[in-house]
């Protein structure tokens, strides 16, 4: 390997973006498998000239080691190029290197949709999972005698133990709902930040196996009738999910929105991220909504507009994650109806996102 990032993985001052320490931890130094040879074997089949690299935020420092390491695999005429665009999921995909590169890669998501052209490597976490499962199952489910059905989701970093993490709830007296979402997502019982399609099952409680609270937050308000229980192995917590708070800011947001007269409605241009017929109808109904296309949407690019308010019709946890950032209320699509009229304020629902491009 031409730099060893071992002393890095040894390191216990971990440095922001280095995820060896966390849950996120991935398989790096042929500890973690960023599978080189299914590459090389691409760039060989397809007789490459360019292979472009993408990287979640958390693994760009990993790239030119990565590049390294594959350079010395490949002969000395292929040319190795990496994106520094940001990349935030499979739907977050560098299109310009894409159509750019003979062989494109992406590495940390599993695939959103397959395609000849991208090879996606998913790397997994090695975090073990079942002592905070165990006591999930102590402090926050409901005891198998009491209530034996529970449903079972995680995300993509953590679907390499989830038939485990099956067999260990069923050993303990439970039957266990899962089931496969829908295109958007790959694996049975995987979620997504936008996506909660697999946790559509005939059980009243859930429990969510995995790192932070937004995608058990976000299950929880798309299924308000099921006890949604946060088994957290990154945090090393154990919660239950409460969408108190979190609809308190939503319901603000709108409430400010409501005496807005010119809307900004904005489509993202990323290839995953578009919902084109929701922009365009906004737009088409409402004179003072003006469509603004985006590929990365932050307070700082939306302030030059100078609109009152402002409708993300991409990914929505734009809306979720950094609303409260933007200087002017930023709606989901359902909450813009609300604002303007058309809906009910207790309708109000999480916003997801659903099919591919």
């Amino acid at each position: 390997m031409s730099q060893d990032s071992r002393g890095e993985a040894d390191d216990p001052a971990r440095t922001e973006g280095d995820l060896t320490n966390t849950g996120m931890s991935l398989r790096h130094d042929r500890e973690w498998d960023y599978e080189l040879d299914r590459i090389v074997d691409a760039v060989s089949e397809r007789d490459a000239e360019t292979v472009g690299l993408q990287f979640p935020e958390g693994l760009k420092r990993r790239g030119p080691r990565v590049a390294d390491d594959l350079r010395s695999e490949l002969p000395d005429d292929v040319s190795v190029m990496i994106s520094g665009q940001p990349c935030y999921g499979a739907c977050d995909l560098d299109t310009y290197l894409m159509r750019r590169t003979d062989v494109f890669v992406h590495f940390g998501h599993s695939p959103m949709k397959e395609s000849d052209k991208i090879i996606y490597v998913p790397l997994f976490s090695n975090v073990d999972v079942f002592p905070i499962m165990e006591r999930a199952v102590d402090e926050e489910l409901a005891a198998a005698d009491e209530d034996a059905d529970v449903g079972l989701v995680t995300t993509a970093q953590h679907m390499n133990k989830f038939d485990e993490m099956r067999s260990w709830l069923e050993e303990r007296g439970y039957t266990v709902h899962t089931r496969k979402g829908d295109e958007r997502l790959t694996h049975e019982g995987q979620v997504l930040g936008c996506n909660y399609a697999s946790a559509d099952v005939d059980a009243d409680q859930m429990l969510y196996v995995g790192g932070g609270k937004f995608h058990p937050l976000g299950l929880a308000m798309e299924h308000p009738d099921k006890n949604v229980v946060i088994a957290d192995p990154v945090n090393n917590a154990v919660s239950v999910a409460d969408t108190e708070k979190f609809m308190k800011q939503r319901y603000g947001a709108v409430h400010r929105a409501m005496d807005a007269e010119e809307w900004g409605v904005i489509f993202c241009t990323k290839i995953g991220q578009g919902r084109w017929d929701q922009a365009q109808e906004i737009v088409e109904n409402n004179e003072n909504a003006y469509l603004i296309t985006m590929d990365e949407v932050t307070p700082d690019r939306l302030t030059n507009f100078g609109m009152d308010a402002y409708v993300n019709t991409g990914c929505p946890r734009i809306t979720t994650d950094d609303g409260p950032q933007f200087k002017q209320p930023m709606l989901t699509p359902q909450e813009y109806r609300i604002a303007v009229g058309e809906e009910p304020l207790e309708d109000l629902a999480f916003d997801t996102f659903h099919g591919t491009w």
